[in-house]
């Protein structure tokens, strides 16, 4: 029980990190709308703003944590994470203007690396097929973080606008506090490295873990992956809003459906999948699954036939496993938390642009002035980098 209770913590950390993201998601539009005065559609593109900033520092700095965590270990890195995000929502909570909301933005995005640091440390405890079931334990904790968050949030908005964020704050400093005491390191000193700038660049770290056999192909479909997957999480709020007329309650609602549904696959559905296909199956049919839906997503126009969709498109995500452990079993032990960062510098990538494009693309087509009227049109453009990344997966070598 005292090996399985630092996991049970790890895990912790990736829910409450979920919790505190779902707890903001349903009040975005609103409190965008309440400190910029603009309208929904202009709101969407501020969101694409704060989104791409907070990307920016992540793309920047990813690398440099992922380097720092395998200098000296998952745990300092874990701990301070979670305390700047509390600061950084509490600078959101008491924000008046967008420039103290982007300021926020900015300071949270250098050292958002608890997810990505979370994932290190798994690849540390966990070796051959365990890492991809591991791996999936993680994302199934983020899920029901999900499930907890945009509903808690929706029901919190009733409260105004800044209290999800006020209850983040202390969510993330609870689970700082209970990590200090309970989190053990599990990188051991003889695997730790020296700090090298060279490496800890997102360019060289980029070069570094590229050059490895086999992974360049691997770590493109990632981040086309990353480039589709991205339209949820700055869309969602505004598309149910723009189409269905749904509150923040409904928006959370919705949030809590994907995110059970999310856990459950993660947690029942990788393992047995990867046992009866393979990783590499599973990754095809993961990434087959999302295109389907971002299309049905793109021209759907019935609130009930969406929410009742969104249960089975949870369980194409078993392929993001999947891939990650291909990723993790192409890398030394001693790298584990550079790749991590190299990942999140490339979400991050994804990040810088493809917010802004998306909510110009649904300011487009969304809205009274609107010459064609299709806020699912960036679903559309997703599917289509989806593509991208099942044809660059499919070239990639076969021998995992």
């Amino acid at each position: 029980m005292s090996s399985r209770l630092p996991l049970l913590v790890v895990l912790s950390i990736a829910m409450i990190d979920a919790m505190g993201i779902g707890l903001i998601l349903p009040v975005m539009p609103d409190l965008i709308q309440e400190v910029s005065g603009s309208s929904l559609a202009d709101a969407a593109i501020w969101g694409g703003i704060l989104t791409t900033a907070f990307a920016v520092m992540q793309f920047l700095f990813g690398p440099v944590i992922g380097n720092i965590s395998d200098r000296f270990g998952r745990r300092p890195v874990m701990l301070i994470a979670l305390v700047v995000m509390a600061l950084d929502y509490v600078v959101m909570a008491l924000a008046d203007t967008m420039w103290l909301l982007l300021v926020g933005r900015i300071v949270g995005g250098i050292t958002a690396a608890t997810f990505s640091t979370i994932m290190a440390y798994m690849a540390d405890v966990s070796k051959g097929d365990d890492k991809a079931m591991r791996f999936g334990y993680v994302h199934a904790a983020f899920g029901i973080g999900f499930v907890i968050g945009p509903a808690f949030g929706g029901m919190l908005a009733e409260f105004g606008t800044r209290t999800p964020f006020v209850v983040a704050a202390v969510l993330a400093s609870t689970t700082a506090l209970v990590g200090f005491f309970v989190l053990t390191e599990s990188l051991p000193e003889t695997l730790r490295r020296p700090f090298d700038w060279k490496r800890a660049n997102p360019f060289g770290a980029f070069r570094a873990i590229g050059r490895l056999p086999g992974v360049a192909l691997l770590l493109l479909t990632y981040f086309f992956y990353e480039v589709a997957m991205i339209v949820y999480s700055v869309i969602w709020p505004y598309y149910g809003t723009e189409l269905f007329d749904w509150s923040p309650r409904m928006i959370g609602v919705s949030l809590a459906i994907y995110g059970g549904f999310y856990a459950f696959a993660q947690a029942f559905l990788v393992k047995p999948a990867i046992r009866l296909l393979g990783d590499r199956r599973v990754v095809v049919l993961g990434l087959c699954g999302e295109f389907i839906f971002l299309v049905y997503f793109g021209f759907a126009s019935n609130a009930t036939l969406v929410l009742l969709a969104i249960p089975i498109v949870a369980t194409a995500s078993v392929g993001f496993p999947a891939l990650q452990a291909i990723l993790s079993r192409r890398v030394a032990d001693d790298a584990q938390g550079e790749l991590q960062g190299v990942l999140a510098s490339l979400v991050s990538l994804a990040t810088i642009v493809t917010p802004l494009v998306m909510t110009l693309v649904f300011a487009r087509f969304s809205g009274p002035e609107a010459g064609l009227y299709a806020p699912g049109a960036p679903f559309l453009l997703s599917a289509c980098f989806m593509v991208v990344g099942i044809l660059v997966f499919l070239r990639s070598r076969r021998r995992v």
